[in-house]
């Protein structure tokens, strides 16, 4: 297992990330044990998804062995009012039930029929797969998804960490990340966003967790790209609702890395600015400056040198480390007030028991710091743009839902 899995590993144990990719289809399947069956031989099929978790003592990083999915790895859920709403509320609950990694680091929970689908005339289905991040980071997952529900496209394969010698790869990331302060300095990047004040949406989450989903098809949404329109709505919706002192809003948006994946896990969070008190235009303007910028940060040098540092960090010492991690800890500056995570899942080839895919949704884990997260996640022309929120970051969350639906 590569180091920073292991980080995901080691850090469950106080802050639970399983992820919840939500699928939904355009009917009931006509034999659902079949559909059961056909999931689990696609997985079998897949070696990626064909894993569990080995431990091999306190001074070795946990090994991936191979595992064989069977019909346990699938949940049938029967809800007693089966609507698209009291769906939501029972996908909420499952993070209640964090998956064991040495067990299964995958399930699929199965919901049907569903009534309300957005996009569905009559009965529908939802499927969720359950993922312990460990094993994917959120492209990885869609992949894995994807290939469950049919489509032809193996998992991309992960190249085998090389761990090297510590103390040199460590000179090395400090040599490259004086390069980078230097080519700030000289105005070839511009700086990083810095942290800022807390909001109330930085609260520990507490009280209720809910979570609700808007849809939209891709030419509804304003903005050089589906992020950049869903940052900016997100920045109008937020700060009416939080009022005065909202001129500081910053996101943290998860980017995937641009060199070669040697870990499932292969993004880092950057963060954006949301400027509130800018007109549309310019807001859009500057949103999409940062991002940009932010990717131009993550290609430098400095990045794949201080990964390849990470990398050959002992597993004695990374274990401790996240041993000494204390979630209780309130911080007084953050690096953003809210998440926005965004995932392309492709094209509407999907389908479960001969049910074609309508849409598929995302809620990021809330974290200690962290009691409001989106997702962004589009299949086809389907953009569905998900709220995830603790009671005791936004007390209402219709409210600020029917913010963001006017925005968008």
């Amino acid at each position: 297992m590569a180091a920073v899995d292991a980080q995901f590993y080691w850090m469950s144990a106080k802050i639970p990330n399983d992820e919840f990719l939500l699928y939904a289809f355009d009917g009931e399947p006509a034999d659902c044990a079949r559909a059961v069956e056909q999931v689990c031989a696609r997985a079998r099929a897949c070696p990626d998804l064909a894993l569990r978790v080995a431990e091999r003592g306190r001074l070795a990083y946990p090994q991936w062995v191979p595992a064989a999915p069977g019909p346990e790895w699938v949940v049938r859920h029967d809800l007693a009012d089966p609507g698209w709403r009291e769906c939501l509320g029972a996908v909420v609950a499952l993070a209640d039930d964090q998956l064991d990694v040495r067990t299964m680091p995958w399930r699929l929970h199965v919901f049907t029929p569903v009534f309300g689908i957005p996009g569905v005339a009559g009965p529908g289905s939802v499927a969720v797969m359950q993922v312990a991040h460990p094993l994917a980071d959120g492209a990885r997952a869609s992949a894995m998804a994807a290939w469950l529900f049919g489509r032809a496209v193996p998992v991309p394969e992960v190249a085998a960490p090389s761990a090297g010698f510590l103390p040199w790869r460590a000179i090395e990331a400090a040599r490259a990340h004086r390069r980078l302060v230097r080519d700030t300095h000289a105005g070839l990047l511009a700086p990083g966003a810095g942290s800022r004040p807390p909001q109330p949406t930085n609260a520990r989450p507490g009280g209720t967790r809910s979570v609700r989903t808007l849809v939209r098809r891709r030419s509804q949404l304003r903005g050089p790209t589906v992020t950049v329109g869903v940052l900016a709505a997100v920045s109008t919706a937020l700060s009416t609702l939080l009022g005065e002192g909202t001129d500081t809003l910053g996101a943290e948006v998860p980017m995937s890395k641009p060199f070669v994946r040697q870990a499932h896990n292969h993004f880092g969070n950057v963060v954006v600015g949301l400027y509130p008190q800018l007109g549309p235009a310019a807001r859009v303007e500057r949103i999409a400056a940062e991002l940009a910028n932010a990717r131009r940060r993550f290609e430098h040098p400095a990045t794949r040198a201080a990964d390849r540092a990470f990398a050959a960090v002992p597993a004695a010492l990374l274990r401790w480390g996240v041993a000494q991690f204390d979630p209780y800890v309130r911080p007084t500056q953050v690096s953003g007030n809210t998440v926005v995570s965004s995932v392309n899942r492709g094209n509407a080839d999907l389908s479960f028991g001969g049910a074609r895919v309508v849409l598929t949704a995302g809620y990021p884990a809330l974290s200690p710091a962290m009691g409001l997260t989106h997702g962004v996640h589009g299949i086809g022309d389907t953009i569905a743009v998900s709220v995830h929120v603790a009671e005791s970051a936004i007390a209402d969350i219709d409210t600020y839902l029917e913010l963001l639906d006017a925005e968008l």
